[in-house]
């Protein structure tokens, strides 16, 4: 089974007024945690990924690379990155497999042999490109499965290639394809539960609803059977067909939301925390990066939330690291991706202003 999230706002950075600041005390998070720059002068950077030599690595989608960092004990950064790769188009989803790194780019997924990263084969060719979401998140499975998650190419429509506005698995080496789930406009953070091996995804909802519909949600998919139907284009939320489709009937049959959040907020990344440093209530739960709104009056998004799990399921969630949008609503950095160090402390991309965030418990 896997799970999977919605928002309705564009994934690309932030080009309307982000403001730069030096403030090491920027972002603001709950009584016994810190937060601090860990890495600055990085345009472009999303997805974060810690890979098996215990190395932190990122993709700077704009520029077409990703980059790596040599972490102290106590997760700071030892010097500057290193180049892993260059000349990519447009990298985003980074997995590591058998030592191997996986890279989704926007037209396909190349594997690095590892540890030297240094041979580049093409597993998965000819993925959709163009359109509005170009973002390739992708991850592998409890069952050595890679999973690719593909947007649309709009806001509504019906889309001509399946693929599109899915979740599609491959064997390791790009073979096998098939759908796992579909009406996902745009799913940008795959994580899989790592008690109950579901997959847990954000997905990005429609727009020009208004400025709290539709809500961002939280579904659940069972890979392996029936592929399951999310509701894009047709409907939204729990079964509310949309307006353009008018189709209740159609909506009968879709999934609804594990879990609904504010509307525009546009959740991207997430990750599971599994470390210890860490309270223990902390552990379990699912942290996820809002990138923040466009398609509403008033700006909503720009932090990170932590959402509570019991059982194996999102029961609410709730603000974690704040800042990034002030009260007077100007904006200050867009988080995109979070990823758990090594010792625990928990990491935080932002594109808005090209850094990377580390908060870590101190008491």
């Amino acid at each position: 089974v896997l799970v999977l999230l919605a928002c309705s706002d564009t994934t690309d950075a932030m080009t309307d007024g982000t403001e730069q600041t030096p403030d090491d005390d920027l972002v603001q998070v709950p009584q016994g945690f810190e937060a601090s720059i860990f890495a600055e002068g990085l345009s472009g950077v999303r997805m974060l990924k810690l890979g098996p030599d215990d190395r932190l690595y990122a993709a700077r989608s704009s520029a077409g690379e990703v980059v790596r960092f040599d972490l102290n004990t106590d997760g700071t950064a030892n010097g500057n990155p290193d180049v892993v790769i260059s000349g990519l188009s447009q990298p985003y989803g980074l997995a590591f497999h058998e030592g191997d790194l996986y890279v989704g780019e926007t037209h396909q997924v190349i594997r690095l042999t590892g540890p030297a990263f240094t041979q580049e084969t093409v597993v998965v060719p000819g993925l959709p490109a163009g359109g509005s979401h170009w973002t390739r998140e992708i991850i592998f499975g409890p069952d050595d499965r890679l999973y690719v998650s593909v947007g649309s190419t709009c806001n509504l429509c019906e889309e001509a290639d399946e693929r599109r506005a899915a979740v599609i698995r491959y064997a390791a080496d790009g073979s096998g394809e098939e759908l796992v789930g579909v009406g996902l406009r745009n799913a940008v953070g795959l994580a899989f539960h790592p008690g109950t091996g579901e997959l847990w995804a954000s997905q990005n909802e429609r727009d020009r609803l208004g400025d709290d519909v539709p809500a961002e949600e939280l579904n659940i998919l069972v890979p392996g059977g029936a592929v399951e139907h999310f509701g894009w284009p047709y409907c939204y939320e729990s079964r509310v067909p949309n307006p353009e489709y008018a189709d209740a009937q159609r909506c009968a049959g879709t999934v609804p939301p594990a879990l609904e959040m504010q509307a525009h907020s546009a959740p991207l990344g997430m990750v599971f925390y599994d470390g210890e440093q860490f309270p223990e209530q902390y552990r379990g739960d699912l942290f996820i990066a809002f990138h923040g709104s466009w398609n509403r009056s008033e700006r909503t998004g720009y932090k990170v939330v932590r959402v509570r799990v019991e059982d194996g399921r999102p029961v609410s969630y709730e603000d974690f690291a704040t800042g990034w949008l002030t009260g007077a609503g100007s904006v200050r950095g867009r988080p995109v991706a979070v990823e758990v160090g090594p010792e625990g402390s928990l990491y935080i991309s932002d594109d808005g202003a090209g850094r990377i965030w580390r908060v870590r418990w101190t008491q």
